[in-house]
């Protein structure tokens, strides 16, 4: 949301209630039963964000008032790990969060970012709306956790680069690279004989600058709203990983919701999940164009030998190991034989 926008809404929020305290809408607000939060990690103009504030619309109109889902979005109210203990303490009802990072509190989360396993989304929705999805949702309730049915996409990751494109394993070859805060990153790359380097997303832009790294790996999205073209000259679709978010309830908080209420809250949920994937492909594709005219060098590497320099690396076998048979068995089942 671009300054002036922000400020005007703030201005005509201020307005709003000065006008009146006792003005009808403030009436209404204060009299839904169920005033919950939901917190996410993304930009208030996502479509994640935009999906969300209609969903909390739809679910206060269909409850008649009674549940007020208030969006707080750019990690309003703490990091994703501060938000994760919250939502386990009860002090934010709902939080939208990557399997990735996830997987630090139910291990099984992560398997949807095992390198080069989902070549398409039509893959990536039969797994995860599948029997693999079912799997980890049912991980995630061991835990202590509520998790809607659908999960929401945050897309398929693609690596930049200041000195090379990457059209084979073979340019991963010491490339210093920068990874998220996490094994399964660094496992991967280190299995392309690759140089990974663990640093946190807001050093990323100066790492790049400064050639601390050649290159990092993202979103689209992400990489244009970053401005990571501006240290970056390749961008290889390598759909490397494909990574989406859980809609996580507290249990107590979901408990206290009477069971017709939980069914709506839970629909709108759960359909607005469906409207954000549409939203983010479109999304995709017009990104591509705009970071192409801001002068990133688009390229498409084919698959299969990065697949195979993983297997041969034993990357596959290793984590087939960790997540266990049944996990793996059931990733196998949509995307075929990986190890």
């Amino acid at each position: 949301m671009s300054v002036s926008r922000r400020m005007v809404l703030k201005a005509s929020a201020a307005a709003a209630v000065m006008s009146g305290v006792g003005a009808p809408w403030v009436a209404r607000a204060a009299e839904a039963e169920f005033v919950y939060k939901y917190a996410n990690n993304l930009p208030d103009s996502h479509p994640l964000n935009v999906r969300a504030r209609e969903m909390s619309a739809a679910i206060k109109t269909e409850t008649n008032g009674r549940v007020d889902l208030q969006v707080f979005p750019n990690n309003q109210l703490g990091s994703d790990t501060d938000v994760l203990s919250q939502i386990r303490s009860g002090g934010v009802e709902f939080f939208t969060l990557s399997g990735l990072i996830l997987s630090t509190l139910v291990p099984a989360a992560s398997i949807n970012g095992i390198g080069f396993a989902f070549p398409d989304y039509d893959t990536v929705w039969k797994a995860m709306d599948g029997e693999l999805g079912a799997h980890v949702r049912g991980e995630i309730n061991k835990a202590g956790l509520i998790v809607m049915d659908k999960i929401w996409d945050n897309g398929f990751r693609q690596t930049t680069s200041s000195t090379r494109p990457i059209n084979g394993p073979e340019d991963f070859k010491g490339f210093k690279i920068r990874v998220p805060v996490s094994p399964l990153w660094t496992s991967m790359f280190k299995a392309f004989d690759a140089a990974p380097a663990s640093i946190n997303f807001s050093e990323v832009y100066s790492a790049l600058q400064t050639k601390v790294v050649e290159g990092q790996e993202n979103p689209l999205a992400l990489i244009s709203t970053a401005k990571l073209y501006e240290v970056q000259k390749y961008c290889s679709l390598t759909n490397h990983m494909w990574d989406g978010f859980w809609f996580l309830a507290n249990r107590r908080a979901w408990d206290r919701l009477p069971a017709d209420v939980r069914e709506i809250v839970a629909k709108n949920i759960n359909a607005a999940a469906v409207k954000e994937r549409e939203d983010t492909a479109k999304l995709n594709a017009t990104v591509k164009e705009e970071l192409t005219a801001k002068g990133l060098i688009f390229n498409q590497p084919t698959v299969t030998p990065f697949r195979d320099k993983l297997r041969s690396a034993g990357f596959y076998a290793e984590w087939k190991g960790k997540y266990g048979d049944q996990a793996w068995s059931l990733l196998e089942k949509s995307v075929g034989k990986l190890a």
